[in-house]
């Protein structure tokens, strides 16, 4: 299997924080519907978009090994050995990725954080 490149995991990185963007915006808003009506504690948005990121991109790894982004460019996530990642791979993976520096590490690592820290790699599907 052939590593995915720059170019695709930019395209995936702008797709997947559009969508987690519009889930987010969209949640926060029936949230503040609440916080006005019924007097619940306002939250800010980031709460909302870290917290869909990580959801999103566990259920979706989880289940299906990728995401919109990825299916848009026709890659997976993969393990070391090309094989679906575990469960707990996933959820280090996801979790991982609320790091702000994490696409820093690339020049270091030659790999992004999220994907050093859970022994996987994004290849060509």
């Amino acid at each position: 299997m052939k590593q995915a490149g720059f170019g695709t995991r930019v395209l995936n990185f702008v797709v997947d924080t559009i969508v987690v963007f519009l889930i987010s915006f969209a949640s926060i808003k029936g949230y503040n519907f609440y916080v006005l009506y019924y007097g619940m504690l306002p939250l800010n948005f980031g709460w909302f978009f870290f917290g869909t990121m990580v959801v999103y991109y566990f259920v979706f790894e989880a289940l299906f090994s990728r995401t919109v982004g990825k299916w848009l460019t026709y890659s997976k996530v993969v393990n070391l050995q090309h094989q679906k990642p575990s469960i707990g791979a996933i959820l280090l993976r996801s979790i991982a990725r609320i790091i702000i520096l994490d696409s820093f590490f690339i020049p270091f690592l030659d790999k992004t954080l999220h994907d050093y820290l859970s022994k996987t790699q994004v290849v060509q599907a």
